[in-house]
């Protein structure tokens, strides 16, 4: 083993005094004639000090062995994982995965390796994506007694290469990212989540392998996406997407807005006018709630709320550009991309409906709303409305002070008014005055089409005259019936 700086053996005294029941767990194993490491992302977690619950381990004792020693130590066992050489258990509140040493043979078709166990650490650790994942620690270390037994295993530089913030590969770029590609989206995460930059050298494989992502499902890119996504630099791994071409083959939508001039001729294009749109999301995501988490729906709608505008772009007489309706086009698109991307239902139509409503503010004005239109606003937003608000207060990037300024009081204005009218009526429920068992009794109709048709046109009523007493809503009912030759 070699010898440790007194930096290595201060962060692997602290990595297991976070982390007690790693050496309980290899007591066990060293007690069979079994080495067990401490391993990967929780070793470059612990050492950056956001060591959490989920422990990796790897060892050279085979499956059948680790389930043998983690009988009747573990609160709970299981081998799900057990084709790849993993056993998982949890302990107290922790969770563990033990894993046999690993020397994989990778097709470069797919990105599923034949499962080949190995016979040393180094083997193992060089087969990891990148150096600050390929450390170790040797288990059971003793900060009790201050014993040497065990210590850091950095074979590829990974502490340096976590000093520096850096990520680069144990083997060569093209090596590691031709066995999974999925490494490339991994390092736009890291940029994303732990604010590390790229070796050259990776940031070049990327690029000229970038067409290799094409060989991973849609659902795996997709998880790497929403990782990138809820990071604390979520900027940072989108520029790196575009920069390397990745985004041509994931979010080819984002890249296509680099040259698209915004309108308003403040901005650089409108790819970094989005940028900046999702940073101000960002900042507004706690604005209601100071201990939210990343809001993936807020953070998807800002960045794809002018995909419309490359295929709505026109150039006017006098040299000016509109992009009209690309809204409708933009929501449209966020609902392909995200389908493409095996996205859930649920958030689809968010980031769609978000996209749709963002440009709806902009024909407020200095107030000249009505009532029915505020009503309308509340109500095609939904529960997305907290959203929308954090969106459009956020598509504010203009470096004119006195226009942003005049823009956010409009919104100040326009929330007074959704307050008002929210405290004199029901906002959240805008239902017509009368249910349909009372249309169906007034009428004399049975269930069907006419019930739907006088609901709606109830509700159509209530948005543009508010609340109507019973009597007024069963007149504008009858009303309605007779002008439609409907009912008795």
């Amino acid at each position: 083993m070699p010898s440790q700086t007194p930096a290595q053996r201060t962060a692997v005294v602290e990595l297991l005094r976070a982390a007690p029941v790693a050496d309980e767990l290899a007591t066990r194993f060293a007690a069979a004639g079994h080495q067990l490491y401490l391993v990967g992302g929780s070793v470059r977690d612990a050492l950056l000090g956001r060591l959490g619950t989920d422990l990796d381990f790897t060892t050279d004792a085979r499956p059948q062995q680790i389930q043998r020693l983690l009988a009747g130590w573990a609160d709970t066992v299981w081998d799900t994982g057990i084709a790849f050489g993993t056993v998982g258990a949890v302990k107290r509140t922790t969770s563990c995965e033990i894993t046999t040493f690993r020397a994989d043979a990778y097709d470069r078709v797919g990105r599923k390796p034949e499962v080949v166990y190995g016979d040393t650490l180094e083997g193992d650790l060089v087969r990891r994506d990148f150096t600050v994942n390929a450390m170790a620690v040797a288990l059971p270390v003793s900060a009790r007694h201050g014993s040497d037994v065990g210590g850091l295993v950095d074979p590829y530089g990974g502490m340096d290469a976590l000093a520096s913030r850096e990520l680069d590969t144990p083997a060569t770029p093209q090596e590691s990212f031709a066995d999974d590609p999925l490494r490339m989206l991994r390092a736009a995460r890291f940029v994303s989540q732990l604010g590390f930059t790229l070796a050259p050298r990776v940031h070049h494989a990327m690029t000229d392998m970038a067409g290799e992502i094409g060989r991973i499902s849609a659902e795996r890119v997709q998880a790497e996406l929403s990782k990138l996504m809820t990071g604390a630099h979520p900027r940072r791994g989108v520029e790196l997407l575009v920069e390397t071409v990745l985004a041509e083959h994931v979010l080819p939508e984002v890249a296509a807005m680099r040259l698209e001039i915004d309108e308003h001729h403040q901005h650089k294009d409108v790819y970094v006018h989005s940028l900046t749109v999702l940073d101000q999301a960002i900042a507004l995501e706690t604005r209601d709630d100071p201990a939210g988490g990343p809001d993936l729906v807020l953070r998807l709608a800002a960045l794809l709320h002018d995909i419309g505008k490359p295929a709505t772009r026109r150039h006017e007489p006098g040299g000016g550009v509109s992009f009209h309706h690309h809204e409708v086009v933009g929501a449209k698109l966020s609902r392909k991309r995200l389908r493409a991307l095996r996205y859930s239902n649920d958030v689809i139509e968010d980031v769609a409906q978000l996209v749709f409503l963002h440009l709806r503010f902009h024909g407020y004005g200095r107030g000249e709303w009505t009532d029915s239109a505020v009503r309308r606003y509340v109500t095609d937003a939904g529960e997305l409305l907290d959203r929308l608000h954090k969106l459009v207060r956020a598509d504010s990037t203009t470096r004119n002070r006195r226009k942003a300024a005049a823009l956010q009081r409009s919104y100040d204005d326009l929330e007074q008014r959704i307050e008002r009218i929210r405290a004199e009526e029901d906002l959240a429920r805008v239902r017509p005055d009368l249910d349909g068992n009372a249309i169906m009794e007034l009428l004399g109709v049975a269930p069907g089409p006419v019930v739907g048709r006088a609901w709606r046109h109830l509700k159509e009523v209530r948005l543009e005259r508010g609340p109507l007493d019973r009597e007024e809503a069963e007149a504008e009912l009858l009303r309605w019936a007779a002008e439609n030759d409907l009912g008795r």
